[in-house]
């Protein structure tokens, strides 16, 4: 799904087409073509982040370290204040499934400082 030809198809494409069906309408178009309905037309999941449900060393120090570096502070887009009263406690917060919500912050801030982004 990220060839580069893919991607600018569908972005070319009407936002109407990409939403109808309760989105990504073209794809479960084609895709009933290929495969069962059931598979196209199955409920949504979703994708966990890594299970990291307690922070501590040496993971916290790398969490803590990316999430106060120049450029992540720089790029603005978490709240300071509530990262760090999430590095205060970190293992406080948790997402809906339970997962550490530090985590799933660092591992963006991660991946975005590893790809020079922002």
């Amino acid at each position: 799904f990220l060839d580069q030809d893919l991607v600018e198809l569908a972005a070319a494409c009407p936002p109407g087409l990409k939403l109808a069906q309760g989105g990504k309408a073209v794809l479960k178009d084609v895709g009933r073509a290929v495969l069962p309905r059931e598979v196209v037309d199955r409920p949504k999941g979703y994708f966990p982040v890594p299970a990291v449900r307690n922070m501590a060393r040496p993971v916290l120090a790398r969490v803590r370290h990316a999430l106060t570096a120049p450029e992540a502070r720089r790029r603005g887009i978490f709240d300071e204040r509530l990262v760090d009263e999430m590095l205060a406690a970190p293992n406080r917060h948790r997402a809906r499934r339970g997962a550490n919500t530090l985590w799933q912050v660092a591992t963006l801030e991660i991946w975005l400082q590893a790809h020079g982004i922002g």
